[in-house]
Formats: C-alpha cells, sequence, structure tokens
C-alpha cells in the first residue's frame, strides 16, 4: 500500500467538501458549510490488476476567492489534484485556471483531473460546449454530481491510477 496527498482546489461552493464527503461517506449534504483552513480525510482506494492500494490523504482546502487566495504551503507535498468549478457558475472556471498555475508552479507536473460539478443541475448549466472543449486542452474534464453520485468514484480512481502510474 502506498499513501498519496491529494488537494482538493476550487472557488468557494463548488462542492469541493460535498464530493469528499460522497467519496468517502457515500453521503451528500444539502446544507452548505464553509470550509476553513483545510479539512483533511482518508479513504483506501483498491485499484487491482497487480496495482498497489492507494491510501488517499484527501485535503479539503479552503474556496479560493477575492478575500482569500489558496496558500501554496498547503500544496506542496501533494502527489495529485483535483481542480474543481461549478457547471453552473461559468467564473468560477477562472480561479480554476489561477489556481491550476499555482498547482504547478508549486507541486510540478502531478497528475490532476478537472472536475466540472453539479451536472445533475442540467437546466442550470452554465459552460458552453467550446468552454468545456478549451479546459479539455489543459487535462482530462470529467462531469461529477456530489448529490447523485455521478462520476465521483470514477474521478478519485482516475487519479489513484494516474499517480501510481507516474511513479
Amino acid at each position: 500500500m502506498i499513501q498519496k496527498k491529494i488537494c482538493m482546489l476550487g472557488s468557494f461552493a463548488v462542492g469541493k467538501t460535498s464530493l469528499v464527503a460522497r467519496f468517502v461517506h457515500s453521503v451528500f449534504s444539502e446544507k452548505y458549510l464553509t470550509t476553513i483552513g483545510v479539512k483533511v480525510d482518508k479513504k483506501l482506494v483498491t485499484l487491482g490488476e497487480g496495482r498497489p492500494d492507494v491510501s488517499m490523504l484527501l485535503w479539503d482546502i479552503y474556496g479560493d476567492d477575492d478575500f482569500q487566495a489558496v496558500r501554496p504551503s498547503f500544496l506542496r507535498g501533494s502527489s495529485g489534484y483535483l481542480l474543481v468549478a461549478d457547471g453552473t457558475r461559468a467564473r468560477s472556471i477562472d480561479r480554476l485556471l489561477v489556481l491550476h498555475k499555482l498547482a504547478k508552479d508549486t507541486v510540478g507536473d502531478v497528475p490532476f483531473l478537472i472536475l466540472l460539478n453539479k451536472v445533475d443541475l442540467v437546466n442550470e448549466w452554465a459552460l458552453s460546449d467550446r468552454e468545456e472543449r478549451s479546459l479539455a486542452e489543459l487535462g482530462s474534464v470529467l462531469r461529477t454530481s456530489a448529490k447523485t453520485g455521478q462520476g465521483v468514484e470514477e474521478a478519485f480512481r482516475q487519479l489513484a491510477i494516474r499517480m501510481v502510474s507516474a511513479g
């Protein structure tokens, strides 16, 4: 078994905490609670196929916004990260791009995925196909829903596989 630190990065209220809760505890709450600082959770992911199990240390970092920027020190030691945007708030993409640059500058070329969360709110979706294709030029993009669980297990599993493959 190997242990890997993963950072959850995104603007406020994009669903980082809800994605972690869905993945680790299989729960979802409609109640919004702002993350203050960092909340760390842990989950063991069994990859099979001769690959080692991965103990994922999930660092749920407070939302980056105009009043509070993510500190590079939180990212140090990360083996990968998830960039989370709210598909119903196109402005959350701007923060995602800033955080991607911060992460690359801090931890280098480690595996990451872009998660477009809240896909269950399809009637409120604010991103065009062109914007999504543009994001795909940065890296793999998955649509997720912390509420329904759509794409959540797949996202964390994909990241674990990429981290193991990267060494």
